[in-house]
């Protein structure tokens, strides 16, 4: 009888004998149990050769559209990430990067150099920081100018396409005079209600100077904390103008100059044009792809006939690469109103032009085409360009050379003339560029289609906090979504829509083949019908506001509105781990809303939840407009002996809502510290931000 196994020959022969009764198999279950040994190895072995094969194009989910050749479609192939060379290569004089979340400081890039080029002669080109490796900016030369504009979010977070020359920044502060050729100057966008403001720029700027850049003039900074960032842009952009002229440039008459073509050409067949689909720009590789993903459900979660809060079931089944976590964001990609659109195509006469193929094309090797091409004139104004937005003051007096009389071109001159004129303006209409083209006169806009294309700002997803948890609904996420709607005070009864909230309410009641409750309509079957059934186009973007890792651990969470959307995915995970016999640490949620029976949003969810935790959730509610007006940070101080027992015994801290609140919030815990003196406060709120139990999620 041959042997199954190899046997070492120094064994004896009566023990070599016994082994070979013992391991021949005599039966049925022992030839089975042989089998599925045998199925099983080969099974193993097998594995990346006849099944379970990686997937050869798995990179292209994780891949960062940017960095591709060519970046956004319809630009000239990148043929270098190094920006030294690009400027060499291009006869570039200027360079100014942007780190933008929201797309305002990629448009003030745009602007910047667009106007520095006309008004200097100086030949100047935009740079998204994720385009370029960040060690070249060592290898400018003196003879260049480079500019920053950069955004700051959240705690103090870089823009998601600035994460790669952050992280350069962060490490090569001890190399002295790394850029000492290097000329530069700086603009921050910032709120002052972060506790962080501006935080980006300054730490760039004080890593530049420690390698040795030289600021050709002090860095500039926007507080959109009264919604002041154009004007502060404005009066920053004036300086730097002075500074220019400081430095030998001769400043010309400004006339307008394309450095993009937007021509029509009807040789084009629908199946050749883009119709809307978004490319996703400079979204950094933590974002997923953009799909579409079907609403498996919709519900009202106010009980009020003229406010709008939508709870909202999106469907991952078609997507199976989509993944989430408890605390992550949903972004939606949504399109304009048609009232909207249409607006704008009579005002500038093209509205029988509207189908008509275009081709977008860059007049300058540098320029990178935002818009991908060819599409329609349309599609532009539906998906890839916000129309809504307000004018900004500069855009106004640009657009007065384009005036169709001499009475418009004088209106549009005295309207952006004076700074408090059109803030008290604007404070009474709502005067996007559509509407403002009207009501300057009713003749036909003879603007150029490449102006718009460069002036007016690309269509920006809108982030939503997920409101489901992943561990119970893996495959359903949720959003919380408040419609956004602000009465105009000059024209009683008229309202300015939020964009993306109106949009999703009207998807909504399509589903129940209603209309919009203002009478909004949009192309809901989408870019090249995609979006048929109720669907979305949305991706998801990681977030680090995410629960302990420990159930035990204490959680303190403040909220106001829609601020709640996380928190009840945090405690609907935290009683499915219950449920399953693990212990979970205490809660307490302030909550804060308008009236208890009007907004309190999740109520009957929170209320049941509550008596299923058994005394683990403590809901604390702050009513803003019953009896004697309340709000959340007002209730830190009235459960401060609750705050201080969870702070001491581990709690993690987490707010969620508007930046102001947040701030607010933060006092009134500083001031509940404080009992224990204004060190120990000081190094308690140090502590908890290094060790990542401070958390917040505000805009």
């Amino acid at each position: 009888m041959t042997s199954l196994w190899h046997i070492p020959l120094n064994i004896p022969p009566e023990v070599l004998q016994e082994l070979s009764k013992t391991l021949t198999p005599t039966g049925f279950a022992d030839y089975s149990a042989l089998t599925i040994f045998s199925l099983a190895a080969a099974t193993y072995l097998t594995r990346g050769y006849l099944w379970d094969q990686p997937d050869p194009y798995q990179y292209l989910v994780f891949e960062r559209p940017q960095l591709k050749n060519g970046g956004v479609i319809g630009s000239a192939a990148k043929e270098t990430r190094n920006i030294a060379k690009e400027l060499e290569e291009s006869h570039k004089d200027m360079v100014v990067f942007w780190g933008s979340q929201s797309g305002t400081a990629e448009g003030f890039a745009n602007r910047l150099a667009r106007e520095i080029s006309l008004r200097f002669g100086i030949s100047a080109m935009t740079a998204d920081l994720s385009d370029y490796d960040p060690e070249t900016i060592s290898e400018i030369p003196e003879s260049k100018l480079v500019g920053f504009l950069l955004s700051t979010y959240g705690e103090g977070d870089p823009s998601d396409n600035t994460a790669e020359f952050w992280d350069w920044v962060n490490k090569t502060k001890g190399q002295s005079q790394l850029l000492s050729s290097v000329r530069y100057f700086a603009f921050g966008l910032g709120n002052r209600n972060y506790k962080y403001y501006n935080r980006v720029v300054d730490v760039v700027v004080e890593v530049l100077d420690k390698l040795g850049a030289k600021a050709v003039m002090p860095v500039g900074k926007a507080d959109d904390a009264e919604g002041a960032t154009q004007e502060d842009f404005m009066a920053w952009k004036e300086s730097l103008f002075a500074v220019l002229k400081g430095l030998g440039f001769q400043e010309h008459e400004v006339q307008y100059m394309p450095t993009v073509s937007v021509q029509e050409d009807e040789s084009l067949e629908p199946i050749d044009l883009h119709n809307g689909e978004p490319d996703g720009g400079s979204l950094k590789a933590q974002c997923s792809p953009i799909r579409p993903l079907t609403i498996a459900a919709s519900r009202e979660l106010f009980n009020s006939p003229d406010r709008h809060c939508l709870h909202i079931d999106l469907d991952l089944a078609s997507q199976p690469e989509f993944t989430y976590k408890t605390g992550d964001h949903l972004a939606i990609w949504p399109g304009n109103p048609d009232s909207e659109v249409d607006r704008l195509l009579q005002v500038l006469g093209l509205s029988t032009r509207r189908s008509v193929p275009v081709s977008i094309k860059s007049l300058d090797s540098a320029t990178k085409v935002r818009i991908p091409s060819p599409t329609t004139v349309a599609t532009i104004f539906r998906y890839y360009l916000e129309i809504c937005g307000p004018v900004n003051r500069d855009n106004v007096l640009e657009l007065a050379q384009f005036a169709p009389t001499p009475e418009a071109k004088k209106y549009l001159q005295q309207l952006g003339q004076d700074k408090s004129s059109y803030a008290a303006f604007i404070d009474k209409n709502h005067v996007n560029l559509g509407r403002l083209l009207q009501q300057a006169s009713p003749e036909r806009w003879n603007i150029p289609l490449s102006y718009l294309v460069e002036t007016l700002s690309a269509m920006q997803p809108r982030y939503y906090s997920i409101s489901s948890s992943s561990v119970i609904s893996p495959r359903k996420a949720s959003i919380t979504v408040v419609v956004s709607t602000t009465p105009v005070l000059e024209n009683e009864g008229e309202l300015i829509h939020g964009v993306t909230s109106n949009y999703l309410l009207a998807v909504s009641e399509n589903l129940r083949s209603a209309a919009h409750p203002e009478g909004l309509t949009y192309h809901l079957n989408g870019p090249s019908d995609c979006l048929q059934g109720g669907k979305v186009l949305t991706h998801f973007r990681k977030s680090k506001f995410k629960l302990p890792t420990l159930a035990k651990c204490p959680l303190i969470m403040v909220a106001a509105g829609t601020g709640l959307a996380p928190f009840r995915a945090f405690i609907a995970e935290r009683r499915q781990l219950q449920q399953i016999g693990k212990e979970v640490g205490e809660m307490l949620l302030i909550f804060g809303c308008r009236r208890h029976d009007e907004d309190f949003i999740y109520r009957d969810e929170l209320e049941e939840m509550t008596s299923a935790l058994g005394g683990k959730l403590r809901i604390v509610t702050a009513y803003s407009r019953m009896g004697k007006k309340r709000y959340v940070q007002d209730k830190i101080s009235e459960v401060r002996d609750d705050v201080l027992r969870l702070i001491d015994e581990g709690a993690n801290f987490y707010i969620c809502g508007k930046a102001e609140m947040a701030r607010e919030v933060e006092k009134a815990v500083a001031e509940v510290m404080s009992v224990k003196g204004q060190d120990e406060a000081s190094e308690w709120r140090t502590r908890m931000k290094r060790r990542n139990k401070w958390q917040q999620d505000v805009w």
